[in-house]
């Protein structure tokens, strides 16, 4: 923990949270939006089910944490809704216990304490052609999306916790399949806005006390200063007032 006690963000999930920073990712936008104003930390784990989020969660979450996060964004299903292979293999994850599991995050996550908020997102869209020429993996489909994505909402609905739909809000474009991904499952820029779009709306549209939207938070050392920078009138500039460089369009 470093410094002046800033809000705490925390990503966790599988590849959509490893992957969060790059394409102009969704995560990215998070830390510029929030710069000196909350620390954006990464736990993604590509590949993973809620099954294994499941069993390393007091690791990275320990209940006596000296520090907790003021806010955890969480995903996963995408590979829990993997069609099951013949083998016993693989990261499928029955939709029940995929329910429970996220049932126990969520429980465990909102003890860690009175400040901690929690957000779900629910599995997204994908794109099944891009997954079989680019990727060539089998098992990996749109309705599955739409059945784990559905069980989330519900249960999210059920607990009281703060839910974004991705699988709907990906699909309002009518380019979503070719704009969207990657690979038919991870995000390209224009799909990272949409995900980075969505979280600030939620977050500034839910009545958390205090509230964590970025222009409810104060700026770090924010005040103004003899130090900085002076304009062609003579007067001190804080830079900090500044939008630079211009946040990006979503």
């Amino acid at each position: 923990m470093l410094g002046t006690g800033r809000p705490l963000f925390v990503l966790f999930g599988s590849s959509i949270v490893q992957f969060s920073f790059s394409n102009e990712g969704w995560g990215s936008i998070l830390t510029h939006t929030y710069a000196r104003k909350a620390d954006i930390i990464l736990r993604g784990y590509a590949g993973w089910n809620s099954r294994r989020a499941l069993e390393v969660l007091t690791k990275v979450f320990p209940q006596d944490g000296v520090v907790q996060p003021s806010l955890v964004i969480v995903y996963f299903g995408g590979n829990d809704s993997i069609e099951p292979h013949p083998s016993g293999l693989g990261p499928h994850v029955p939709l029940p216990e995929y329910v429970d599991n996220m049932k126990k995050i969520a429980m465990h996550l909102q003890g860690l304490s009175e400040k901690t908020r929690v957000m779900f997102l629910t599995t997204p869209p994908v794109n099944e052609e891009q997954i079989h020429e680019i990727l060539g993996i089998s098992g990996r489909t749109n309705g599955g999306s739409r059945v784990y994505s559905e069980a989330c909402l519900k249960l999210c609905q059920e607990m009281g916790v703060k839910c974004v739909d991705l699988w709907t809000a990906i699909q309002q474009r009518d380019d979503w399949m070719t704009t969207c991904f990657t690979d038919g499952i991870h995000f390209s820029s224009e799909g990272n806005k949409v995900v980075a779009k969505e979280i600030l709306k939620a977050i500034e549209e839910a009545d958390w006390e205090p509230s964590l939207c970025s222009t409810s938070l104060p700026i770090e050392f924010g005040e103004d200063s003899t130090s900085e920078h002076v304009n062609q009138d003579g007067k001190t500039v804080n830079v900090s007032d500044l939008e630079f460089p211009p946040p990006a369009k979503l």
